[in-house]
């Protein structure tokens, strides 16, 4: 290891501070979502990764709610965008108006923020949803001939529900490969439950919550360089590649349920993502049980599956488990 590779890892008290607002973010995030331990982290992980999070749960389960809370924990500006069938791309990025006797002039859409709630975002057609592909993967909008660059930090928070299947479009392949964690948010605990019906969490108005600004923007891109200088050694790459190319060769019990394995992007989400959850857990480096710990959420979305696997109703969170656990060796 070089000495400028050393030198160039976040220092300890870097590392304390960082792992210090994760866990602010967390304690005031417990105040208004109750458990979901997991999808807490998750969405802290991306937002230190400068990534987008999908959220897949069932109706009244408090996806837009966690999305709200982090928003509102953040101290960043935010804006909730509800996908219906009637939602044009325009709605979204913004439109050139033209006004007798002043000329063209450009209206700014709901995009302009730090922080977007894609609420339902599968109730739209693949036109509408593509409109987010530019400022997701450039941070950058472009509106007429005019291209607008977006005010960092940017985080695009969607949700979306599996069980309904009258009115909703499926994500194109491109918009869904450009979230780097798809979280599926579970039925709460029986006593988590029971905490909920207490505090009458979903009936209760949103700023009743008290939710205070632990953070700030200009933190936040302070914690997402210090993301990228957490040191992955060679042999966690050589992990990382060995995992991705399991999923293109396929020849392991479940490949031939693969119609399509993971692209190049898949790799980079799992680099980012595991240094993130290094510093999360107070490191400056990053081993293989990090790379384990994002797997399911960076690889479900990206693997495409056959039609044979929907019918022996194999999902490709069994199929990334497999890999994990029986085809390669960290």
């Amino acid at each position: 290891m070089s000495a400028k590779t050393e030198d160039n890892r976040p220092s300890s008290s870097e590392v304390k501070k960082a792992k210090e607002v994760v866990s602010n973010i967390r304690n005031e995030m417990s105040k208004s979502l109750i458990g979901q331990k997991e999808i807490v982290d998750g969405l802290i992980m991306a937002l230190l990764c400068d990534g987008h999070v999908l959220i897949e749960g069932v109706p009244g389960i408090a996806k837009t709610l966690a999305v709200r809370s982090l928003a509102k924990i953040s101290g960043a500006s935010v804006e909730r965008i509800q996908f219906t069938v009637d939602l044009l791309p325009t709605d979204i990025v913004g439109i050139t108006a033209y006004t007798p006797g002043k000329g063209f002039r450009i209206e700014k859409g709901p995009v302009f923020t730090n922080f977007i709630i894609a609420d339902e975002i599968n109730r739209s057609p693949p036109k509408t949803q593509s409109a987010l592909i530019e400022a997701m993967q450039e941070k950058q909008v472009t509106i007429g001939k005019k291209t607008f660059e977006l005010t960092p930090p940017f985080f695009v928070m969607a949700t979306q529900n599996p069980i309904e299947q009258s009115g909703v479009y499926p994500l194109p392949e491109a918009q869904i490969d450009r979230f780097l964690f798809k979280l599926i948010m579970e039925y709460p605990e029986r006593e988590e439950e029971d905490k909920i019906m207490e505090n009458n969490m979903t009936l209760m108005d949103f700023d009743s919550m008290n939710l205070r600004s632990v953070t700030t923007p200009h933190e936040l891109i302070r914690l997402q360089k210090l993301t990228k200088k957490v040191y992955l050694a060679p042999k966690v790459k050589r992990y990382i590649l060995d995992i991705i190319e399991k999923t293109r060769i396929k020849d392991f019990k479940y490949g031939e349920l693969i119609e399509w394995g993971c692209s190049p992007r898949a790799s980079i989400s799992l680099y980012i993502a595991a240094k993130a959850h290094a510093l999360m857990d107070g490191r400056n480096f990053a081993v293989p049980q990090d790379v384990r710990k994002v797997a399911l959420p960076v690889l479900r979305h990206r693997m495409i599956l056959s039609y044979k696997a929907a019918a022996e109703k194999i999902s490709a969170d069994t199929i990334i488990k497999h890999i994990l656990d029986r085809e390669v060796s960290a």
